[in-house]
């Protein structure tokens, strides 16, 4: 990662990259969420040459905003390596602690809880405020609100409400645990290798 951090700051540098250096954590979401996506494609994929690729390229993100906040002596990277570290032992007592938890459901039960506790910022339907929105209704439909079903998908195809159509069925991928999100993703990748 040093190596990674010494070459940002070159870039960022007098006498380095004009574009890298007008750079700001504003005008680098974009391209965030451009390589987490393209990141998700490349896992789905398999293709191990890819993947390596695309997670580098997520990597780079952070080492970018990292040396970004260095400058402004805001944060450093050891400070966001510091909390994830932090972070992960915090919420794996079951490892790390005395806690017990046999399986991936009660681990996921206690992560919730314990983030709940740390007082992360959801929304008022207790989701994380910037969450894609076909993953928000999905999240919300397997917490049971206003859920889905194959009735209503019926009935709003019929009527010609999409909206209500969509949000049914995310309410099957719901009720089936299904990811439509990933769903979505995989028949994405198909339907452009076609």
């Amino acid at each position: 990662m040093e190596r990674l951090l010494e070459v940002m700051r070159r870039l960022r540098g007098p006498g380095g990259c004009p574009w890298d250096r007008a750079q700001t954590h504003e005008s680098l979401v974009p391209y965030l969420l451009e390589e987490a996506s393209e990141a998700a494609d490349a896992l789905l994929k398999g293709n191990p040459k890819e993947m390596a690729e695309e997670l580098g390229d997520v990597l780079l993100q952070v080492a970018f905003h990292s040396v970004i906040a260095e400058e402004e002596g805001r944060f450093s990277y050891a400070d966001v390596e510091g909390a994830i570290v932090e972070k992960l032992i915090r919420r794996h007592p079951h490892v790390f602690g005395e806690a017990k938890a046999n399986t991936p459901e009660e681990v996921k039960a206690r992560w919730e809880d314990l983030k709940a506790q740390e007082g992360k910022r959801e929304d008022p339907c207790g989701l994380p405020q910037h969450l894609p929105t076909l993953l928000r209704a999905y999240e919300l439909q397997k917490k049971g609100v206003d859920p889905g079903s194959e009735e209503g998908l019926k009935r709003a195809l019929e009527e010609g409400d999409l909206e209500e159509a969509l949000w049914n069925l995310v309410g099957l991928f719901a009720k089936k645990g299904l990811d439509p999100e990933t769903a979505l993703r995989r028949r994405s990748l198909k339907a452009c290798q076609r």
